[in-house]
């Protein structure tokens, strides 16, 4: 069966989080977006997993329903953990996705993380514990578990991450470093960046919407064709099989918010080069750049950047996408913020007349789209397939800024229509 999973997001519980993030809204954008199986996210909270709980039903193994939907969507037990500690003399910061089979396994894990640190002050909580023990609890719980890290490369958060990250999984997890399946990509790196290091060859790289809000749900997520379960969904991560694991659906990493080097408040934005010419000190104030994303995978690479023209594809690597979210196309070819009216309408227009909104960005033919909407956004969808888009790197904490019709470029069509 062929379905897209976006298993990484956060619930009403979670900090800076969206009030509208609960198990109903979930299950109707869920269907929006065109996700089949999403993540609950959070699980590790009581107050959310008492809801996930009294309202989601097994419907296939591994696999929950909405109790009284019929959406079609199916919800997967999901957390991220904010691990804090110290090891081989040095703060570690690392975050990590939990993906586990079962609501029995969930509250297994819940158990045993409750003595650990306070599961409900934050829907992602922080534990001062290492990630190898985290990694030791899931699959203590269920062997079936799989412990993913997070959002791999952001400077202050992740496993590799410049500020408190390691050089390789084996420095963060040891011996248990076999157990590690997966990294999430993050919105600022992309495939052919994981690509360069050797190392990932045999970790499957998955992406997702990590998402604080409804609408930016499915900005990344995994494309499968396999048996309709969570262990169909584990194998086919597991064995990276290009038969299972079809694709995945990227941010083009120049938007995310840490791909560049700089410092958001002094408005300092460097590539790696500009920063090493600097010794990484920031021109303004003096002080240490953030290191980004870009910068870190050039530092641990042992290879040269992915060109399609000469080629250094790793074997078995699993094919991706860009794409920009519909909302966001929409807004750019209208010159209008998302929440502007009229983006609203055309959005809910074409989700009403093709189903969902991965089906418009991704098969909906050209000659469908130029009959159902304004040829602007006809036209920009088209040049976001084709990766036609101009961007503004992002750089410590600031996201980048996309253009995909050039500052030159006429839109007599827009105007016309909309005045």
């Amino acid at each position: 069966m062929k379905f897209i999973g976006d298993f990484h997001i956060h619930s009403k519980y979670a900090r800076a989080t969206s009030q509208d993030m609960v198990p109903e809204n979930l299950d109707v954008w869920a269907k929006k977006k065109g996700i089949k199986v999403l993540g609950t996210g959070d699980f590790t909270h009581p107050a959310w997993f008492a809801d996930l709980k009294s309202k989601l039903s097994e419907q296939e193994p591994g696999l929950y329903a909405l109790r009284g939907s019929d959406s079609g969507t199916r919800f997967v037990f999901s957390s991220e953990i904010s691990c804090i500690y110290s090891k081989k003399g040095r703060v570690r910061r690392i975050h990590l996705l939990l993906l586990v089979p079962s609501l029995q396994a969930a509250a297994s894990i819940n158990n045993r993380l409750d003595s650990r640190g306070n599961l409900r002050s934050d829907g992602r909580p922080i534990l001062g514990i290492d990630a190898t023990e985290v990694l030791k609890i899931a699959l203590d719980a269920s062997a079936e578990s799989l412990v993913i890290p997070a959002h791999a490369w952001t400077p202050w958060f992740s496993v590799f991450g410049s500020k408190s990250g390691f050089d390789s999984l084996e420095e963060c997890f040891d011996e248990y470093a076999k157990h590690i399946h997966a990294i999430e990509t993050g919105l600022s790196s992309d495939p052919p960046m994981n690509w360069r290091l050797s190392a990932l060859d045999k970790i499957a790289l998955i992406s997702n919407s990590d998402c604080h809000s409804l609408a930016k749900m499915g900005r990344e997520a995994n494309v499968f064709d396999t048996e309709f379960s969570y262990q169909g969904i584990r194998d086919a991560i597991v064995t990276k099989d290009p038969g299972k694991f079809l694709s995945t659906v990227e941010f083009f990493p120049e938007e995310g918010k840490y791909h560049y080097d700089g410092h958001r408040l002094c408005q300092v934005c460097l590539s790696p080069a500009e920063s090493r010419s600097r010794n990484n000190i920031c021109p303004k104030c003096g002080r240490e750049l953030t290191i980004g994303v870009l910068n870190r995978v050039e530092e641990l690479a042992d290879r040269p950047p992915f060109d399609k023209s000469t080629g250094g594809k790793p074997e078995g690597a699993i094919p991706f996408k860009s794409l920009i979210p519909l909302q966001e196309i929409i807004a750019e070819a209208l010159h209008m913020g998302v929440v502007a009216k009229q983006c609203r309408a055309e959005y809910e227009k074409l989700i009403s007349a093709f189903g969902n909104e991965f089906a418009v960005l991704l098969e909906v033919e050209p000659r469908e789209l130029r009959a159902a909407t304004l040829p602007a956004i006809a036209q920009a969808i088209a040049q976001v397939r084709a990766g036609q888009v101009i961007i503004e790197p992002g750089y410590d904490g600031e996201y980048g800024k996309i253009q995909i019709f050039g500052k030159q470029e006429e839109m007599p069509t827009v105007q016309k229509q909309l005045f």
